[in-house]
């Protein structure tokens, strides 16, 4: 099983996942060229893909869904509160589910979990082929026990490390949108990060990514910290997905 970042922050997520033949696509905040040209960079086209998963309806996450979806005839999977927001068209084909209810998509078993974020009815995902499990979090404000229960034990997780508090403070976002960024459902400061992973079981955790950094309220180098001193390693071995770059298929055995 094994994961890959097409890019992540504030203009644009994406998320491959694969485990034998299935391979989905967690967001698309890209435009559809552009999602193309960077699954192109894994070797990847749109018609390996077997569906794509959405977490909530803002831009960065959705902003290329219905466009992949139409052209590339690859059904898409949210939300009804998500649906009813997303503002992107049509959609090849849609498939509703409870963010309490785990589903299959050909080799993957989806365990979606609902989280505290300021959008119609957000999610994020737990994906497993049955043995090995992959926890995607970012788009959270606060931490909640359900979230813990969730990420509980992973092999693999994509964690989001927004901000610094202190770059936040003294950043030049007007204050609403610091309270915004800041608040119970806005998005993970590097010490939340940090905290969730002091509270949750890592020692089966092969692969660890720091996503959706802020480019203005943080910085790798903090975020690296951060996560170093839970993980008892050094700073240099967090890896962070950047919103260029994404980052190469992180594998899990």
């Amino acid at each position: 099983m094994r994961f890959a970042s097409l890019g992540s922050g504030s203009r644009g997520n994406a998320t491959v996942v694969e485990s034998g033949t299935t391979r989905v696509l967690i967001d698309c905040g890209f435009s559809c060229a552009e999602t193309e040209r960077r699954l192109a960079r894994l070797s990847l086209q749109p018609q390996d893909l077997n569906g794509i998963l959405v977490t909530h309806e803002h831009s960065d996450h959705i902003a290329g869904v219905a466009r992949l979806s139409r052209r590339h005839r690859i059904p898409v999977w949210m939300t009804a509160g998500t649906e009813a927001m997303h503002q992107g068209g049509e959609l090849a084909a849609w498939h509703c589910f409870s963010s309490h209810r785990s589903f299959a998509i050909g080799d993957l078993e989806i365990n979606p979990f609902p989280v505290p974020h300021d959008a119609r009815e957000p999610c994020q995902f737990v994906l497993s082929d049955g043995g090995l499990r992959l926890g995607v979090l970012t788009d959270v404000g606060s931490i909640t026990p359900h979230m813990l229960q969730s990420l509980d034990g992973l092999d693999g997780l994509l964690l989001e490390c927004n901000h610094d508090v202190e770059m936040l403070a003294n950043g030049s976002y007007p204050p609403a949108l610091k309270k915004r960024v800041g608040g119970p459902f806005g998005h993970l400061s590097n010490d939340q990060a940090a905290e969730i992973l002091a509270k949750v079981d890592i020692s089966s955790l092969q692969q660890l990514v720091a996503a959706h950094l802020s480019d203005k309220n943080n910085h790798p180098d903090l975020v690296r910290s951060a996560l170093a001193a839970v993980l008892g390693c050094a700073a240099s071995e967090v890896r962070v997905a950047d919103q260029q770059a994404g980052i190469a298929w992180s594998v899990m055995r």
